[in-house]
């Protein structure tokens, strides 16, 4: 494993693509409604992308000529955008890169399309809850099996199931990069990376209502989805540890 540790003037200009990440991200969010298709989403995040001038990092995917995933229900992630129409009970997940000046950033967000039952809102709380409590557990000197075994406990103590082939990453010249970022513990925390400053890292929550195997989609060689085709999500923010403190960059 060889983790890339980015100098501060790295991670200012990684802020700086995660700021226009975030901003486009938000706005497009907007645009998840019934009766949009996916093709539609994506479109629109493209425009957005090239007008804050940035460019679609999932596009610099060998073979993916997209500028976002959108997995919608059981599709958990990588799902290219497609003519698939929206409708109301729908959940969707917006997972959307930018590259500018060198650096990729990453980010997902889960949604509901119009109103959903409270079974649907509290997973999609869990989720975005969990993520936002793992945060800020990512520090200088602590290991990253402390981080993943709260993911994991929160998730399942819930009574949903981590998608254990998924996970974060980290991130700079490369979308993805060392060390990877389990959501579940898989040996004694000691053993795990010890986070050091100048780590970025995407931390991405992907989980599903009903098991934590997956598959591939049929005829769809990028999308996986919870294999017992149950409701997946995914939320992911780009983070840098520093010395002193810890960056959402996302």
């Amino acid at each position: 494993m060889k983790v890339l540790l980015k100098t501060n003037k790295e991670i200012e200009t990684m802020a700086e693509g995660g700021r226009i990440l975030k901003t486009v991200a938000d706005e497009v969010v907007t645009y998840i409604k019934p009766g949009v298709t996916t093709n539609e989403i994506d479109a629109i995040a493209d425009k957005l992308i090239s007008k804050n001038g940035a460019e679609a990092s999932f596009k610099k995917v060998r073979g993916y000529n997209w500028a976002t995933c959108l997995p919608v229900n059981e599709q958990a992630v990588h799902t290219p955008p497609s003519s698939r129409t929206l409708k109301i009970g729908d959940i969707v997940t917006l997972d959307i890169g930018v590259y500018y000046r060198g650096f990729h950033t990453d980010y997902a967000v889960t949604v509901a399309v119009g109103k959903v039952d409270d079974r649907v809102t509290k997973f999609l709380e869990t989720g975005k809850e969990t993520l936002e409590k793992a945060i800020t557990m990512v520090k200088n000197d602590e290991y990253l099996g402390t981080v993943s075994k709260f993911v994991q406990t929160e998730v399942e103590s819930n009574g949903y199931f981590i998608l254990k082939d998924l996970t974060g990453h980290g991130i700079g010249r490369s979308l993805h990069e060392d060390p990877y970022v389990l959501n579940y513990l898989d040996r004694e925390v000691e053993k795990t990376y010890k986070i050091r400053s100048g780590l970025v890292i995407a931390l991405e929550i992907i989980y599903s209502i009903g098991t934590e195997q997956i598959a591939y989609e049929q005829d769809n060689h990028w999308s996986i989805v919870a294999a017992d085709r149950s409701l997946a999500a995914c939320f992911e923010r780009t983070i840098a540890v520093s010395d002193k403190k810890t960056f959402i960059l996302t």
